[in-house]
């Protein structure tokens, strides 16, 4: 009987715990429910840590350029108010870029990569586009393969613009930027990524940022260059995950504004925006020659 009294006290206890325990594992995946149906709705109890904006994402937030305050003088404030003053940005930076156009993959070396006829018109018709917007480019940029070259050839022709203020880069050449995620099997040697990644993150460090201080009207930007760079970019400028930028499909010859405030803050106003042509000239694959064809 003792033997047996135990045994029902054991199994009470046990149950006890369990039951506390099942409990407890309930309560805490309602909490997560909870928190996940909180994000969903923009509930202000749970903020997604991934989710808050970097401001100083180009280290030229004014308050980071700035000695600090070191006492409450008013000498002190009236400092660093003023040095606050100087290097606070005031206009809107728009960098508007454009995928080079269709090209025929033709032979292994970037020189026989030549615009197709329809590439030649889908150009023309992002030049006439531009054009329409009637703003002062106050730089071009535009990537040294022949392809983009070839592009920007074309849009030239349509838009008005300071040739002193033309620049070729080979930073902003196409290339593998990151791994994407989902991981693309067919994408083979992890140097491709090793070698490209650091050129073109150097690319958009050298061409993302907000306004200079001493700028005083909002400046419009145009870059000539490629798919994988454009989608990059976007990702980057977004503080979306770089590694998603697979995920984006843009035509060629579209046209890519992003827009960089003041504040640091950065909007989209189009992704690869190729509405202006006919739909028969909407491409986005390239092409290949077949084999034995010259």
């Amino acid at each position: 009987m003792v033997a047996w009294s135990r045994v029902r006290k054991f199994t009470a206890i046990a149950l006890g715990t369990g039951a506390g325990l099942g409990a407890y594992l309930y309560h805490c995946l309602r909490s997560d429910e909870r928190k996940v149906h909180a994000l969903w709705t923009n509930s202000d109890t749970a903020i997604n840590p991934y989710a808050l904006w970097d401001s100083n994402w180009d280290h030229r937030s004014p308050r980071h350029l700035v000695k600090p305050i070191v006492n409450t003088s008013v000498q002190e404030e009236n400092r660093y108010n003023n040095d606050l003053d100087r290097v606070t940005p005031r206009s809107v930076r728009h960098i508007i870029l454009v995928r080079h156009a269709e090209y025929l993959h033709a032979g292994d070396t970037d020189d026989t990569h030549n615009l197709t006829l329809r590439g030649c018109l889908q150009a023309k018709y992002a030049g006439r586009r531009l054009r329409e917007l009637g703003v002062r480019w106050d730089k071009i940029i535009i990537s040294t393969m022949t392809r983009a070259q070839e592009t920007a050839d074309i849009i030239l022709k349509e838009i008005d613009f300071d040739p002193e203020r033309l620049v070729n880069c080979s930073y902003i050449r196409e290339g593998a930027p990151i791994p994407p995620q989902p991981p693309v099997g067919h994408w083979r040697p992890p140097k491709a990524f090793f070698r490209d990644g650091a050129r073109i993150e150097a690319a958009f460090r050298r061409y993302f940022h907000r306004a200079f201080p001493n700028e005083k009207e909002d400046t419009y930007t145009l870059i000539v260059g490629h798919g994988n760079v454009i989608r990059y970019f976007v990702c980057r400028a977004l503080q979306f995950p770089p590694e998603a930028w697979l995920r984006i499909n843009i035509n060629h010859a579209s046209i890519t504004w992003l827009t960089i405030h003041p504040s640091g803050n950065v909007t989209i106003e189009c992704l690869g925006d190729s509405g202006f042509m006919p739909p028969e000239y909407l491409t986005s694959r390239v092409p290949v020659l077949p084999k034995g064809v010259v």
